[in-house]
């Protein structure tokens, strides 16, 4: 593999924080970009640099991991953004998964699972705990309509079948010898085409068309 994908882990029990931010620099795979125990803190910390991943949790005081979902996808924020947290209630899952989480996985998942599920991630998968995976058929038949594809420009084309093969905004750039904000630039108008919440479900929809 090459760089490590770089995480941002939001969660407001310092304890559990720590735990997961020791689990995450334990693979090499993995590199800590940060951790922050608000929502508030979580959109400051990215507001000039993004991580490849931000792990959130949902239930937070104050701003909750909704909410903070809601406000990053709204400044345009790329990273995949996976849900950590000990609620399997269906309307969370559903709710989550339609602002735009790219994952929702539950806190007593096994420590080398949920670093395989962040792998997993960062190659373009939607990312379920089992336990909740029964609650997807929700989301299936909400956005079958493709005729965004076809009104794509060329550039806008390849970058989403590099996005399609799980590709990061730094990996994107390198392959197409374009600037990373030239990228997010583009991710952000395709987002906006395919009126999509995440790259993912961006992704998801384009393979299965």
């Amino acid at each position: 593999m090459g760089k490590p994908y770089s995480v941002l882990v939001v969660d407001d029990h310092p304890l559990l924080r720590r735990g997961i931010c020791q689990l995450i620099t334990s693979d090499s795979d993995f590199l800590l970009f940060g951790e922050t125990g608000t929502g508030l803190e979580a959109l400051t910390a990215v507001a000039d640099d993004e991580p490849d991943i931000i792990l959130l949790d949902l239930n937070m005081k104050g701003m909750s991991g909704l909410d903070t979902l809601n406000a990053m996808r709204q400044e345009g924020v790329t990273a995949r953004i996976v849900i950590l947290t000990v609620s399997d209630a269906k309307q969370d899952v559903v709710r989550l998964l339609r602002a735009g989480a790219d994952g929702y996985l539950l806190k007593d998942t096994e420590p080398d699972l949920l670093l395989e599920q962040l792998k997993k991630a960062m190659l373009g998968h939607r990312v379920i705990s089992n336990e909740v995976e029964a609650y997807l058929y929700e989301l299936k038949n909400a956005t079958d309509d493709n005729t965004w594809i076809e009104n794509l420009t060329p550039r806008e084309l390849q970058i989403l079948q590099e996005l399609a093969e799980g590709k990061s905004n730094r990996m994107i750039s390198d392959d197409l010898h374009i600037s990373e904000g030239t990228v997010k630039v583009h991710v952000k108008n395709l987002l906006r085409k395919a009126n999509a919440k995440s790259r993912t479900e961006m992704a998801v929809r384009y393979l299965n068309q």
